[in-house]
């Protein structure tokens, strides 16, 4: 029984030790633009948090773990010892899979996915009165911030068009998370960053058209405006 017990003790300290390492390595190193860091994190350093904690679980768990004592019946006067379980490690162990379990229950059912799946952001940025495209769509800085990090935007082909004579540039971005916070900026050459908060609700439905046009946040000089539209994938 505490070989089975010390190994239950290990594959928990392995399986807090790899979400840990790689909780913590996303933590500093700040917004994941392409998810690349995260995935790097939990899959490549992980597992030697894993590691780490199977060794560290196995030798809390024979070190405090186990408690010895000492009983003397009533009939005689010899000790029997016996073996139990300390108590202060049984809540230890009992806590963390409590935190483990709420954690998959978190990702896995109540999913921090948006309920129609990835929804697919439209995005128009236009140009104050007399104000040039840049000369390359490459130029054309955008990130959406979607509180978990930053989505993946598209700037395509067609990356501009416009509204009588102000132009108009074109990107779309695939929103997955459900967040009560997110952001779009754009930067463009020689020109400050402009950033604009969504009005969306944290699990949004497809709006029925694109917003009125906007000013970013602080009224920024360029005087860029913008709106944007939400469609389902399902």
């Amino acid at each position: 029984m505490s070989v089975i017990l010390g190994l239950l003790s290990g594959l928990i300290g392995a399986l807090a030790g790899w979400s840990g390492l790689a909780a913590l390595v996303i933590m500093l190193a700040g917004p994941d633009r392409d998810g690349g860091i995260a995935m790097g994190a939990f899959f490549n350093i992980g597992p030697f948090g894993g590691i780490i904690g199977f060794v560290v679980g196995v030798w809390l768990f024979t070190r405090f773990g186990l408690v010895r004592e000492s009983v003397a019946p009533a009939e005689t006067a010899d000790a029997v010892h016996r073996t139990r379980i300390s108590y202060p490690f049984a809540v230890t162990v009992v806590t963390i899979i409590a935190g483990l379990a709420y954690w998959g229950w978190y990702e896995l059912i109540r999913s921090p996915y948006l309920t129609h799946g990835f929804m697919t952001l439209e995005l128009q940025f236009r140009l104050p009165a007399g104000m040039a495209l840049p000369p390359d769509k490459a130029d054309v800085q955008i990130y959406v911030d979607e509180g978990h990090g930053y989505a993946p935007v598209t700037v395509g082909e067609l990356w501009h068009g416009h509204d009588g004579d102000r132009q108009v540039i074109l990107a779309s971005a695939a929103l997955s998370y459900k967040t009560s916070r997110r952001e779009v900026s754009l930067t463009l050459p020689d020109t400050p960053t402009e950033t604009w908060r969504l009005d969306l609700a944290r699990d949004p439905d497809p709006t029925p058209g694109y917003s009125p046009w906007r000013s970013g946040i602080g009224g920024g000089p360029a005087k860029i405006e913008m709106n944007f539209r939400l469609t389902a994938d399902r």
